[in-house]
């Protein structure tokens, strides 16, 4: 087990990546721009999640877990992914719609996570793998507390969304209030009263069990290990999940392909990896995000130092 992250002295691999493929494929152009069909399907499954929430409502506290673990984990994770797409502007072509639309995705969600996401996952991109700036990389203190223990990582699993919402808390270098996500948890307190009030405390009560299932104890939590924990001996950083859920995850585990080109919507990410196959043919992915997690778990070489720290630049956020 490591007892400390895996200091590189060069960038991230996606730097260099992109280039040569851009010189070598000047068609993958053609695969960037907006899906506006997006919104479409997160209103969609909005929809669904307020439907079985009411459903849910008038079952057994029993049949009320149950559903939210076999049905409404996908549906969350699924508007996870579509919060992922607003932060890129892929939806639309404006910033403003995107966020709007990511802050209506927390509809679903009981919390107002869409515009602290946004603001982080940005740094993430720009900042991959610099631990001043990537709040992707937990804390080293949080890494050696849960060590390679497998009853911790497991802890840590189950409460992954808590992990996520507090590691903010480390970067001073990082304004996190501001109007958007005010506005984004005003939104939600409204829309947690009103279902409350129409539906009933046990309708709340599925929405924020889908959301917490769908960000850790589920297969779909796979995703959040998988992306850019090492498992390979020449320390590959990022990684991608070619499995089955994709078709419920908007092809969210298409993570190399996005990181190369954050510009490419959902939708086309399929057909980068076809359009370039010598670039990631050749590279370790998974196939069951149920697997990664049962891996990293139970595996005693597996810890939460497993990730590649760059050298740090200047933020930009």
């Amino acid at each position: 087990m490591r007892n400390s992250y895996i200091q590189v002295d060069t960038p991230n691999i996606h730097i260099s990546r992109k280039r040569e493929m851009a010189e070598k494929y000047p068609e993958i152009k053609s695969l960037m721009g907006q899906n506006a069909s997006s919104a479409l399907w997160i209103l969609g499954i909005i929809a669904l999640q307020l439907f079985l929430a009411s459903l849910f409502a008038k079952q057994s506290y029993l049949i009320l877990i149950l559903g939210a673990y076999l049905i409404g984990a996908y549906a969350s994770h699924s508007l996870f992914a579509q919060i992922h797409e607003c932060c890129h502007n892929l939806v639309f072509k404006k910033t403003v719609p995107n966020k709007i639309m990511g802050i209506i995705c927390d509809t679903a969600l009981f919390l107002p996570g869409a515009m602290a996401f946004r603001k982080y996952h940005m740094v993430h991109h720009r900042h991959m793998g610099e631990y001043k700036y990537d709040a992707d990389i937990a804390s080293v203190e949080e890494a050696k507390f849960i060590g390679n223990s497998t009853f911790k990582k497991f802890v840590w699993i189950v409460f992954f969304g808590l992990s996520q919402a507090l590691r903010p808390m480390r970067f001073k270098n990082i304004k996190l209030v501001d109007r958007w996500l005010i506005m984004n948890i005003a939104y939600m307190i409204l829309v947690n009263c009103t279902i409350y009030y129409f539906l009933g405390g046990k309708a709340l009560l599925y929405v924020g069990l889908s959301t917490f299932f769908g960000l850790g104890p589920h297969p779909v939590g796979g995703r959040w290990i998988q992306e850019h924990y090492v498992v390979t001996e020449n320390e590959q950083e990022t990684y991608s999940y070619y499995g089955p859920l994709n078709k419920l995850s908007f092809n969210v585990g298409y993570h190399n392909e996005h990181h190369d080109f954050m510009n490419i919507p959902w939708n086309n990410l399929p057909k980068l990896k076809a359009m370039a196959p010598e670039y990631y043919d050749s590279l370790y992915a998974y196939h069951s995000w149920s697997a990664v997690l049962w891996n990293f778990i139970t595996n005693k070489s597996y810890s939460v130092f497993d990730r590649v720290l760059h050298p740090e630049k200047k933020a930009t956020a």
